[in-house]
């Protein structure tokens, strides 16, 4: 993750962005991701968004872009200083987010919306530090041809199934009891 947003969230009527610190009865403290780094109480009723659970809307009506990524691919192209600011012209605006998500929904993302990216991410690069992803995070995919034997001394899982055998053995085991049905008589009453 090129900058960490786990602990950063725009809180409703508050401007600005905030790094989320602690947690309190009446809200959670917050310190504001400026030059001053002023330090206050957020209320239990303000609305927190934090920034990692935030997407961009796309034309594939179940697919968004993490905000992570959003910012990663501003970083990629424009790098820490971006050439736009929340002031610039709309049409300056609609191409810069064409540029980094083509295929983003123009009806559901507003411009008030491509002016708060453009404002976050200024924010965001000048106070937090970007981290390139490391090529060797990413997963190895092995084939479905591919075979791996357990070393020696590594456990075996038998992925919950356990054959017939030890079933019927094991004396302790409640899910191996064996269920015997028994038939009820009635009997009428004369």
């Amino acid at each position: 993750m090129p900058y960490d947003l786990k602990e950063v969230a725009a809180i409703s009527g508050m401007p600005g962005l905030f790094r989320l610190l602690k947690p309190t009865r009446a809200g959670v403290i917050i310190e504001s991701l400026d030059a001053k780094a002023t330090r206050s109480v957020a209320s239990a009723r303000n609305k927190v968004s934090l920034l990692h659970e935030i997407s961009i809307y796309t034309q594939d009506y179940d697919h968004t872009v993490p905000l992570t990524e959003v910012f990663d691919r501003i970083h990629q192209k424009y790098g820490a200083d971006l050439p736009l600011s929340n002031k610039s012209d709309d049409r300056d605006l609609t191409a810069f987010m064409g540029e980094i998500i083509p295929d983003y929904d123009r009806d559901r993302v507003y411009m008030s919306d491509i002016k708060k990216l453009v404002t976050w991410y200024r924010t965001v690069s000048s106070t937090l530090e970007y981290q390139a992803p490391a090529a060797d995070d990413a997963p190895e995919e092995t084939s479905a041809t591919e075979q791996t034997e357990p070393a020696n001394d590594e456990a075996i899982s038998t992925a919950g199934i356990i054959p017939a055998s030890e079933e019927s053995n094991a004396a302790n085991n409640p899910e191996a009891a064996t269920h015997k049905t028994t038939k009820k008589t009635s009997k009428k009453a004369e």
